[in-house]
Protein backbone atom coordinates (compact mmCIF):
# COMPACT_ATOMS: atom_id res chain seq x y z
CA UNK A 1 0.00 0.00 0.00
CA UNK A 2 1.00 3.66 -0.63
CA UNK A 3 3.38 2.87 -3.61
CA UNK A 4 5.44 6.07 -3.12
CA UNK A 5 5.80 5.46 0.67
CA UNK A 6 6.25 1.76 0.92
CA UNK A 7 9.16 2.37 -1.85
CA UNK A 8 11.02 4.73 0.53
CA UNK A 9 10.87 2.34 3.43
CA UNK A 10 11.65 -1.02 1.17
CA UNK A 11 15.40 -1.10 1.87
CA UNK A 12 15.06 -0.26 5.97
CA UNK A 13 12.11 -2.82 6.33
CA UNK A 14 13.79 -5.57 4.70
CA UNK A 15 17.14 -4.88 6.60
CA UNK A 16 15.18 -4.36 9.89
CA UNK A 17 12.96 -7.66 9.49
CA UNK A 18 15.52 -9.82 7.57
CA UNK A 19 18.89 -8.78 9.29
CA UNK A 20 18.21 -9.05 12.64
CA UNK A 21 17.43 -12.44 13.72
CA UNK A 22 18.52 -13.33 17.21
CA UNK A 23 19.53 -17.33 16.44
CA UNK A 24 21.95 -18.49 19.58
CA UNK A 25 25.00 -20.17 18.94
CA UNK A 26 28.24 -20.95 21.48
CA UNK A 27 29.31 -17.80 21.64
CA UNK A 28 26.06 -15.83 22.26
CA UNK A 29 25.60 -14.22 25.45
CA UNK A 30 21.87 -13.94 27.24
CA UNK A 31 20.31 -10.98 27.83
CA UNK A 32 17.47 -10.99 30.38
CA UNK A 33 14.89 -7.79 30.30
CA UNK A 34 12.47 -6.72 33.01
CA UNK A 35 10.52 -3.55 32.58
CA UNK A 36 8.92 -2.30 35.55
CA UNK A 37 6.61 0.84 36.69
CA UNK A 38 7.17 2.51 39.63
CA UNK A 39 5.63 0.27 41.79
CA UNK A 40 8.08 -2.50 40.94
CA UNK A 41 4.78 -4.25 38.90
CA UNK A 42 6.03 -5.95 35.49
CA UNK A 43 4.84 -3.13 32.51
CA UNK A 44 4.31 -3.94 28.95
CA UNK A 45 6.26 -1.85 26.57
CA UNK A 46 8.18 -1.57 23.22
CA UNK A 47 12.00 -2.01 22.55
CA UNK A 48 13.87 -0.51 20.13
CA UNK A 49 17.32 -2.56 20.49
CA UNK A 50 20.35 -2.13 18.29
CA UNK A 51 23.68 -3.64 18.00
CA UNK A 52 27.07 -1.66 17.11
CA UNK A 53 26.00 -1.75 13.51
CA UNK A 54 22.14 0.09 13.87
CA UNK A 55 20.75 -3.61 13.15
CA UNK A 56 17.23 -3.97 14.82
CA UNK A 57 17.12 -7.01 17.24
CA UNK A 58 14.06 -8.86 17.34
CA UNK A 59 13.75 -11.76 20.45
CA UNK A 60 11.37 -14.74 18.32
CA UNK A 61 7.96 -15.64 19.27
CA UNK A 62 7.33 -11.34 20.10
CA UNK A 63 5.82 -9.20 17.96
CA UNK A 64 8.68 -7.30 15.39
CA UNK A 65 8.01 -4.29 12.90
CA UNK A 66 10.51 -2.92 11.66
CA UNK A 67 12.87 -1.20 14.45
CA UNK A 68 11.28 -2.46 17.54
CA UNK A 69 9.31 -5.38 19.39
CA UNK A 70 6.93 -5.19 22.51
CA UNK A 71 7.03 -7.88 25.28
CA UNK A 72 4.96 -7.96 28.14
CA UNK A 73 7.55 -6.47 30.55
CA UNK A 74 9.95 -9.27 30.44
CA UNK A 75 12.03 -11.09 27.96
CA UNK A 76 14.85 -13.38 27.58
CA UNK A 77 17.32 -13.30 24.02
CA UNK A 78 20.79 -14.74 22.82
CA UNK A 79 22.52 -12.17 21.27
CA UNK A 80 26.00 -12.00 19.90
CA UNK A 81 28.74 -10.36 21.92
CA UNK A 82 28.70 -6.65 21.38
CA UNK A 83 27.59 -3.03 22.80
CA UNK A 84 23.98 -2.51 22.24
CA UNK A 85 22.21 0.54 22.13
CA UNK A 86 18.30 0.76 23.68
CA UNK A 87 15.30 3.06 23.78
CA UNK A 88 12.58 2.02 25.86
CA UNK A 89 9.21 2.98 25.45
CA UNK A 90 4.94 2.77 26.59
CA UNK A 91 3.47 5.65 24.38
CA UNK A 92 3.67 9.29 25.71
CA UNK A 93 2.63 9.03 29.08
CA UNK A 94 5.49 7.29 30.09
CA UNK A 95 9.01 8.70 30.03
CA UNK A 96 11.52 7.15 27.82
CA UNK A 97 14.48 5.51 28.65
CA UNK A 98 17.65 4.78 26.75
CA UNK A 99 20.71 3.81 27.26
CA UNK A 100 23.87 1.58 26.13
CA UNK A 101 25.51 -1.82 27.43
CA UNK A 102 28.11 -4.26 26.36
CA UNK A 103 27.60 -8.29 26.14
CA UNK A 104 30.30 -10.19 26.77
CA UNK A 105 30.62 -13.56 24.99
CA UNK A 106 28.97 -16.69 26.94
CA UNK A 107 28.05 -14.24 30.10
CA UNK A 108 24.96 -12.97 31.39
CA UNK A 109 23.65 -9.66 31.52
CA UNK A 110 20.33 -8.22 32.72
CA UNK A 111 18.78 -4.98 31.78
CA UNK A 112 16.24 -3.56 34.43
CA UNK A 113 14.52 -0.47 33.77
CA UNK A 114 11.71 1.37 35.09
CA UNK A 115 9.42 3.45 33.22
CA UNK A 116 8.04 6.38 35.04
CA UNK A 117 4.23 7.89 34.38
CA UNK A 118 4.67 11.42 33.52
CA UNK A 119 0.76 11.66 32.91
CA UNK A 120 -2.37 9.98 33.21
CA UNK A 121 -5.23 10.58 30.70
CA UNK A 122 -7.60 7.71 31.25
CA UNK A 123 -7.87 8.42 34.93
CA UNK A 124 -9.35 12.10 33.40
CA UNK A 125 -11.37 11.03 30.87
CA UNK A 126 -9.50 10.99 28.15
CA UNK A 127 -8.87 7.38 25.99
CA UNK A 128 -6.82 7.38 23.11
CA UNK A 129 -7.15 5.83 19.69
CA UNK A 130 -4.97 4.74 16.37
CA UNK A 131 -7.32 4.71 13.08
CA UNK A 132 -4.97 3.58 10.82
CA UNK A 133 -3.58 -0.13 12.33
CA UNK A 134 -2.83 -3.00 9.72
CA UNK A 135 -1.23 -5.32 12.38
CA UNK A 136 -2.37 -8.86 12.61
CA UNK A 137 -5.21 -9.20 14.98
CA UNK A 138 -3.27 -11.96 17.07
CA UNK A 139 -1.08 -9.56 18.18
CA UNK A 140 -3.47 -6.66 18.46
CA UNK A 141 -3.68 -7.51 22.39
CA UNK A 142 -0.41 -6.83 23.29
CA UNK A 143 0.90 -4.25 21.16
CA UNK A 144 -2.28 -2.00 22.74
CA UNK A 145 -0.61 -3.40 26.22
CA UNK A 146 2.65 -2.71 25.38
CA UNK A 147 2.04 1.28 23.83
CA UNK A 148 -1.12 1.93 26.21
CA UNK A 149 -3.48 2.55 23.56
CA UNK A 150 -7.05 2.22 24.43
CA UNK A 151 -8.93 1.96 20.95
CA UNK A 152 -7.67 0.30 18.31
CA UNK A 153 -9.87 -0.40 15.31
CA UNK A 154 -7.52 -2.70 12.92
CA UNK A 155 -7.62 -2.35 8.85
CA UNK A 156 -8.07 -6.15 7.95
CA UNK A 157 -9.60 -5.15 4.76
CA UNK A 158 -8.41 -2.90 1.81
CA UNK A 159 -8.38 -3.00 -1.88
CA UNK A 160 -5.57 -5.53 -2.73
CA UNK A 161 -6.06 -8.05 0.47
CA UNK A 162 -9.31 -9.02 2.38
CA UNK A 163 -8.64 -11.54 5.28
CA UNK A 164 -11.99 -12.36 5.53
CA UNK A 165 -12.26 -13.78 1.38
CA UNK A 166 -11.88 -17.55 2.85
CA UNK A 167 -13.59 -17.57 5.97
CA UNK A 168 -16.52 -17.09 7.79
CA UNK A 169 -17.05 -13.36 9.39
CA UNK A 170 -16.70 -13.31 12.90
CA UNK A 171 -19.57 -13.36 14.88
CA UNK A 172 -17.74 -10.66 17.21
CA UNK A 173 -15.99 -7.66 15.44
CA UNK A 174 -15.15 -5.74 18.28
CA UNK A 175 -13.20 -7.89 21.54
CA UNK A 176 -12.58 -5.61 24.85
CA UNK A 177 -9.60 -6.39 26.77
CA UNK A 178 -10.59 -4.59 29.66
CA UNK A 179 -12.82 -1.39 31.53
CA UNK A 180 -10.50 0.85 29.30
CA UNK A 181 -9.33 -1.15 26.11
CA UNK A 182 -11.20 -2.38 23.17
CA UNK A 183 -10.27 -3.11 19.45
CA UNK A 184 -12.45 -4.01 16.21
CA UNK A 185 -11.03 -6.41 13.53
CA UNK A 186 -13.30 -4.88 10.66
CA UNK A 187 -12.11 -1.81 9.67
CA UNK A 188 -11.38 -1.01 5.61
CA UNK A 189 -9.06 1.27 3.62
CA UNK A 190 -9.87 1.98 0.38
CA UNK A 191 -6.68 3.48 -1.42
CA UNK A 192 -6.17 4.53 -4.98
CA UNK A 193 -5.36 7.65 -7.29
CA UNK A 194 -7.16 10.16 -5.01
CA UNK A 195 -6.02 8.89 -1.91
CA UNK A 196 -7.27 7.12 0.90
CA UNK A 197 -10.78 6.81 2.75
CA UNK A 198 -10.76 5.10 6.73
CA UNK A 199 -14.05 2.77 7.58
CA UNK A 200 -15.24 1.83 10.59
CA UNK A 201 -18.57 0.38 12.22
CA UNK A 202 -19.26 -1.66 9.54
CA UNK A 203 -20.42 -5.80 9.99
CA UNK A 204 -18.92 -7.10 6.89
CA UNK A 205 -16.38 -5.67 4.60
CA UNK A 206 -17.00 -3.62 1.26
CA UNK A 207 -16.40 -5.33 -2.27
CA UNK A 208 -12.98 -2.59 -3.36
CA UNK A 209 -10.96 -5.29 -5.12
CA UNK A 210 -10.06 -3.29 -8.15
CA UNK A 211 -7.27 -2.89 -10.56
CA UNK A 212 -8.16 0.57 -11.90
CA UNK A 213 -7.04 3.56 -9.66
CA UNK A 214 -9.42 6.04 -11.19
CA UNK A 215 -12.44 3.89 -11.64
CA UNK A 216 -14.98 3.59 -9.57
CA UNK A 217 -14.64 6.97 -7.54
CA UNK A 218 -14.11 6.00 -4.21
CA UNK A 219 -18.23 7.76 -3.85
CA UNK A 220 -19.71 4.90 -5.02
CA UNK A 221 -18.35 2.49 -1.72
CA UNK A 222 -19.05 5.79 0.42
CA UNK A 223 -22.35 5.88 -0.74
CA UNK A 224 -22.54 2.34 -0.51
CA UNK A 225 -21.67 2.12 2.88
CA UNK A 226 -24.12 5.16 4.10
CA UNK A 227 -27.11 3.01 2.80
CA UNK A 228 -26.07 0.11 4.13
CA UNK A 229 -24.89 0.88 7.68
CA UNK A 230 -25.74 3.98 9.63
CA UNK A 231 -23.41 3.87 12.22
CA UNK A 232 -20.45 4.34 9.35
CA UNK A 233 -17.75 6.43 10.43
CA UNK A 234 -15.37 7.42 7.54
CA UNK A 235 -12.13 9.04 7.67
CA UNK A 236 -9.89 11.27 5.35
CA UNK A 237 -6.96 9.00 6.10
CA UNK A 238 -4.78 12.39 5.25
CA UNK A 239 -6.00 16.22 4.23
CA UNK A 240 -3.70 16.39 1.08
CA UNK A 241 -5.10 13.26 -1.08
CA UNK A 242 -6.12 14.58 -4.53
CA UNK A 243 -9.65 13.75 -4.12
CA UNK A 244 -10.12 15.65 -0.54
CA UNK A 245 -11.85 18.66 -2.16
CA UNK A 246 -14.87 15.93 -3.40
CA UNK A 247 -14.96 14.26 0.05
CA UNK A 248 -15.14 17.65 1.86
CA UNK A 249 -17.91 18.48 -0.69
CA UNK A 250 -19.93 15.04 -0.32
CA UNK A 251 -21.14 15.72 3.65
CA UNK A 252 -20.31 12.37 4.02
CA UNK A 253 -16.94 12.20 5.80
CA UNK A 254 -16.40 12.07 9.89
CA UNK A 255 -12.90 13.07 10.63
CA UNK A 256 -9.41 14.09 8.92
CA UNK A 257 -6.01 12.60 9.81
CA UNK A 258 -3.81 15.94 10.70
CA UNK A 259 -1.52 13.38 12.63
CA UNK A 260 -0.33 10.94 9.46
CA UNK A 261 1.79 8.13 8.55
CA UNK A 262 3.60 10.33 6.92
CA UNK A 263 4.88 11.93 10.17
CA UNK A 264 7.24 8.95 12.03
CA UNK A 265 8.82 8.61 15.01
CA UNK A 266 12.31 9.44 13.43
CA UNK A 267 11.73 10.58 10.14
CA UNK A 268 9.27 12.54 7.87
CA UNK A 269 8.76 11.33 4.20
CA UNK A 270 9.71 14.39 2.44
CA UNK A 271 7.12 14.76 -0.60
CA UNK A 272 3.28 14.21 -0.47
CA UNK A 273 3.43 10.84 -2.44
CA UNK A 274 0.84 10.88 -5.07
CA UNK A 275 -1.28 13.46 -3.22
CA UNK A 276 -1.13 17.31 -3.90
CA UNK A 277 2.10 18.61 -3.85
CA UNK A 278 3.29 21.50 -1.35
CA UNK A 279 5.31 24.66 -2.61
CA UNK A 280 9.01 22.98 -1.15
CA UNK A 281 10.28 26.29 -0.73
CA UNK A 282 7.68 27.57 1.24
CA UNK A 283 7.58 24.55 3.45
CA UNK A 284 10.79 22.74 2.85
CA UNK A 285 11.63 19.23 4.18
CA UNK A 286 11.77 17.38 6.38
CA UNK A 287 8.87 18.93 7.98
CA UNK A 288 7.40 21.04 5.67
CA UNK A 289 4.97 18.35 5.31
CA UNK A 290 3.92 18.38 8.50
CA UNK A 291 2.61 22.23 7.66
CA UNK A 292 0.92 22.04 4.79
CA UNK A 293 -1.02 19.37 6.39
CA UNK A 294 -1.52 22.14 9.14
CA UNK A 295 -2.66 24.37 6.81
CA UNK A 296 -5.19 22.18 4.46
CA UNK A 297 -6.82 21.12 7.76
CA UNK A 298 -7.03 24.98 8.53
CA UNK A 299 -8.52 26.10 5.08
CA UNK A 300 -11.25 23.29 5.56
CA UNK A 301 -11.94 25.18 8.94
CA UNK A 302 -11.95 28.42 7.36
CA UNK A 303 -15.04 26.88 5.25
CA UNK A 304 -16.96 26.54 7.49
CA UNK A 305 -16.61 22.46 7.72
CA UNK A 306 -16.52 21.01 10.75
CA UNK A 307 -14.41 17.86 10.77
CA UNK A 308 -12.35 17.11 14.10
CA UNK A 309 -8.85 15.55 13.79
CA UNK A 310 -8.10 12.67 13.70
CA UNK A 311 -4.45 10.49 13.62
CA UNK A 312 -3.15 7.20 12.63
CA UNK A 313 0.07 5.06 12.20
CA UNK A 314 -0.31 3.16 9.50
CA UNK A 315 1.89 0.20 11.54
CA UNK A 316 2.55 -2.51 9.64
CA UNK A 317 2.79 -0.72 6.28
CA UNK A 318 5.19 2.41 7.27
CA UNK A 319 7.95 2.31 10.02
CA UNK A 320 5.31 3.57 13.03
CA UNK A 321 4.68 1.65 15.98
CA UNK A 322 0.84 1.37 16.64
CA UNK A 323 -0.29 4.32 18.65
CA UNK A 324 3.25 6.49 17.57
CA UNK A 325 0.05 8.89 16.06
CA UNK A 326 -2.91 9.16 17.88
CA UNK A 327 -6.00 10.93 19.37
CA UNK A 328 -7.02 11.87 22.32
CA UNK A 329 -11.20 11.88 22.97
CA UNK A 330 -12.30 13.32 25.95
CA UNK A 331 -15.61 10.76 27.40
CA UNK A 332 -18.43 11.21 29.94
CA UNK A 333 -19.20 7.83 29.84
CA UNK A 334 -17.64 4.23 29.76
CA UNK A 335 -15.42 3.69 27.10
CA UNK A 336 -17.07 1.56 23.82
CA UNK A 337 -17.05 2.04 20.42
CA UNK A 338 -19.97 4.00 19.98
CA UNK A 339 -18.70 6.54 22.95
CA UNK A 340 -15.38 6.82 21.44
CA UNK A 341 -16.48 7.82 17.64
CA UNK A 342 -19.38 9.81 19.58
CA UNK A 343 -16.99 11.86 21.24
CA UNK A 344 -14.50 12.22 18.41
CA UNK A 345 -17.81 13.77 16.31
CA UNK A 346 -18.10 16.48 19.00
CA UNK A 347 -14.77 17.62 19.26
CA UNK A 348 -13.59 17.02 22.49
CA UNK A 349 -10.80 15.63 21.16
CA UNK A 350 -6.52 16.33 20.64
CA UNK A 351 -4.27 14.20 18.25
CA UNK A 352 -0.80 14.31 19.19
CA UNK A 353 2.71 12.34 18.33
CA UNK A 354 4.76 12.99 21.22
CA UNK A 355 3.54 15.85 23.40
CA UNK A 356 -0.14 16.29 25.65
CA UNK A 357 -2.18 18.88 25.22
CA UNK A 358 -5.20 19.31 27.66
CA UNK A 359 -6.50 22.64 27.01
CA UNK A 360 -9.85 24.34 28.52
CA UNK A 361 -11.19 27.50 26.92
CA UNK A 362 -13.36 29.07 29.90
CA UNK A 363 -13.28 25.79 31.41
CA UNK A 364 -14.93 24.53 28.20
CA UNK A 365 -13.35 21.42 25.76
CA UNK A 366 -12.29 21.36 22.28
CA UNK A 367 -15.20 21.35 20.13
CA UNK A 368 -16.96 23.86 22.21
CA UNK A 369 -18.92 26.97 20.40
CA UNK A 370 -19.33 30.33 21.80
CA UNK A 371 -22.50 32.32 20.71
CA UNK A 372 -21.79 36.35 20.83
CA UNK A 373 -24.09 38.89 19.80
CA UNK A 374 -23.54 41.16 16.74
CA UNK A 375 -20.93 44.06 17.81
CA UNK A 376 -20.16 42.35 21.01
CA UNK A 377 -16.27 41.28 21.67
CA UNK A 378 -15.53 38.54 24.17
CA UNK A 379 -12.47 37.81 26.22
CA UNK A 380 -11.96 33.76 26.32
CA UNK A 381 -9.49 32.42 29.17
CA UNK A 382 -7.05 29.27 27.63
CA UNK A 383 -5.87 26.96 30.68
CA UNK A 384 -3.11 25.32 29.00
CA UNK A 385 -1.51 22.21 30.73
CA UNK A 386 1.78 20.91 28.27
CA UNK A 387 3.35 17.16 29.21
CA UNK A 388 6.30 16.73 26.63
CA UNK A 389 9.43 14.77 26.96
CA UNK A 390 10.68 16.68 23.65
CA UNK A 391 11.51 20.52 24.25
CA UNK A 392 8.80 22.86 22.69
CA UNK A 393 9.49 26.39 22.64
CA UNK A 394 6.01 27.95 21.99
CA UNK A 395 2.74 26.74 22.22
CA UNK A 396 0.64 28.59 19.54
CA UNK A 397 -2.72 29.96 19.59
CA UNK A 398 -4.24 30.00 15.80
CA UNK A 399 -7.07 32.21 15.28
CA UNK A 400 -9.13 31.30 11.83
CA UNK A 401 -5.43 30.08 10.24
CA UNK A 402 -3.19 32.99 11.81
CA UNK A 403 -1.05 32.76 14.38
CA UNK A 404 -2.77 34.55 17.25
CA UNK A 405 -0.57 34.16 20.39
CA UNK A 406 2.57 32.71 21.13
CA UNK A 407 3.22 31.16 24.38
CA UNK A 408 7.13 30.88 25.62
CA UNK A 409 7.72 27.56 27.22
CA UNK A 410 10.45 26.55 29.95
CA UNK A 411 12.11 23.65 29.83
CA UNK A 412 9.73 21.35 32.79
CA UNK A 413 8.05 18.41 31.71
CA UNK A 414 4.84 19.28 32.72
CA UNK A 415 4.01 23.37 32.69
CA UNK A 416 0.89 25.26 33.16
CA UNK A 417 -0.06 28.36 30.72
CA UNK A 418 -2.85 30.62 31.07
CA UNK A 419 -3.96 32.97 28.40
CA UNK A 420 -6.59 35.49 27.45
CA UNK A 421 -7.68 36.22 24.05
CA UNK A 422 -10.34 38.57 22.25
CA UNK A 423 -13.00 37.16 19.95
CA UNK A 424 -15.44 39.81 18.02
CA UNK A 425 -15.95 37.70 14.90
CA UNK A 426 -17.19 34.54 13.75
CA UNK A 427 -14.66 32.00 13.34
CA UNK A 428 -12.66 28.77 15.24
CA UNK A 429 -9.67 28.96 17.22
CA UNK A 430 -7.06 25.32 18.04
CA UNK A 431 -4.07 25.19 20.38
CA UNK A 432 -0.88 23.65 19.24
CA UNK A 433 2.56 22.74 20.12
CA UNK A 434 5.21 22.11 18.00
CA UNK A 435 8.47 20.32 19.54
CA UNK A 436 11.76 21.35 18.58
CA UNK A 437 12.59 17.79 17.18
CA UNK A 438 14.00 18.79 13.68
CA UNK A 439 14.06 15.28 11.69
CA UNK A 440 10.14 15.02 12.14
CA UNK A 441 7.22 17.06 12.92
CA UNK A 442 5.82 16.00 16.50
CA UNK A 443 3.30 18.04 17.92
CA UNK A 444 0.01 17.91 19.54
CA UNK A 445 -2.92 20.17 18.35
CA UNK A 446 -6.50 20.71 19.95
CA UNK A 447 -9.67 19.74 18.21
CA UNK A 448 -10.85 23.71 17.13
CA UNK A 449 -13.76 25.74 19.17
CA UNK A 450 -15.87 27.43 17.50
CA UNK A 451 -17.23 31.24 17.11
CA UNK A 452 -20.25 32.31 16.11
CA UNK A 453 -21.93 35.58 16.25
CA UNK A 454 -25.52 36.69 15.37
CA UNK A 455 -27.62 35.16 12.41
CA UNK A 456 -24.29 34.21 10.68
CA UNK A 457 -23.69 30.29 10.78
CA UNK A 458 -20.25 30.10 9.73
CA UNK A 459 -17.55 31.65 8.86
CA UNK A 460 -16.77 31.48 4.82
CA UNK A 461 -13.50 32.70 3.63
CA UNK A 462 -13.41 33.36 -0.11
CA UNK A 463 -9.71 32.49 -0.42
CA UNK A 464 -9.91 29.22 1.44
CA UNK A 465 -13.17 28.39 -1.11
CA UNK A 466 -10.45 29.76 -4.37
CA UNK A 467 -8.09 27.37 -2.12
CA UNK A 468 -10.22 24.19 -3.12
CA UNK A 469 -11.84 25.59 -6.41
CA UNK A 470 -8.21 25.54 -7.55
CA UNK A 471 -7.69 22.24 -6.24
CA UNK A 472 -10.67 20.22 -7.91
CA UNK A 473 -10.48 22.22 -10.96
CA UNK A 474 -6.72 20.57 -11.06
CA UNK A 475 -8.02 17.25 -10.33
CA UNK A 476 -10.96 17.39 -13.07
CA UNK A 477 -8.20 17.58 -15.54
CA UNK A 478 -6.26 14.74 -14.22
CA UNK A 479 -9.10 13.04 -13.97
CA UNK A 480 -9.67 13.29 -17.71
CA UNK A 481 -5.92 12.54 -18.57
CA UNK A 482 -6.08 8.99 -16.21
CA UNK A 483 -9.36 7.80 -17.85
CA UNK A 484 -9.52 6.96 -21.20
CA UNK A 485 -12.46 5.13 -21.06
CA UNK A 486 -15.10 7.16 -21.60
CA UNK A 487 -17.96 6.12 -19.97
CA UNK A 488 -16.11 5.15 -16.59
CA UNK A 489 -14.15 8.55 -17.16
CA UNK A 490 -18.02 10.05 -16.87
CA UNK A 491 -18.99 8.09 -13.90
CA UNK A 492 -16.11 9.50 -11.66
CA UNK A 493 -16.46 12.98 -13.39
CA UNK A 494 -19.81 13.39 -11.89
CA UNK A 495 -18.72 13.67 -8.34
CA UNK A 496 -15.57 16.33 -9.34
CA UNK A 497 -17.92 18.29 -10.95
CA UNK A 498 -20.56 18.22 -8.23
CA UNK A 499 -17.59 19.13 -6.08
CA UNK A 500 -16.78 22.19 -8.13
CA UNK A 501 -20.57 23.29 -7.78
CA UNK A 502 -20.18 23.05 -4.18
CA UNK A 503 -16.67 25.18 -4.20
CA UNK A 504 -17.99 27.69 -6.20
CA UNK A 505 -21.15 28.09 -3.96
CA UNK A 506 -18.87 28.48 -1.28
CA UNK A 507 -16.79 31.15 -3.28
CA UNK A 508 -20.05 32.60 -3.29
CA UNK A 509 -21.77 32.58 -0.27
CA UNK A 510 -18.22 34.01 1.69
CA UNK A 511 -18.57 36.31 3.98
CA UNK A 512 -14.80 37.09 5.09
CA UNK A 513 -11.94 37.36 3.34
Amino acid sequence: MQRALLRLTAVALSTAIFGSQCFGDDSDSTLQIAITDSQGDQLPCRIHLQDAQGQAQRIPGLPFWHDHFVCDGRATAQLPAGDYTYAIERGPEYQRKVGHFQLKAGQHHELSVQLTRIANLRAAGWYSGDLHIHRPVDEVAQLMRAEDLDFAPVITWWNTRNVWQDEALPQQVTHRLDDSRIYNVMAGEDEREGGALLYFGLRAPLDIKTDNREFPSPMRFVSQARRNYAEVWIDIEKPFWWDVPVWLASGQMNSVGIANNHMCRSQMYPSEAWGKPRNVERLPAPRGNGYWTQEIYYHLLNCGLRLPPSAGSASGVLPNPVGYNRVYVHLDQPLTSDSWFHGLSRGRCFVTNGPLLLTTADGQPPGTEFQLAPGESRLIRLDIQLTSEDPVSTIEVIQNGHLLKSLPCSDAMTQQHTVTISTSEPGWFIVRAITDVESTFRFASTAPWFVEVGKVEHRISRRSSQFFLDWVNERIERVQANLENESERDQVLVWHLMAQEFWQQRLNDANSD
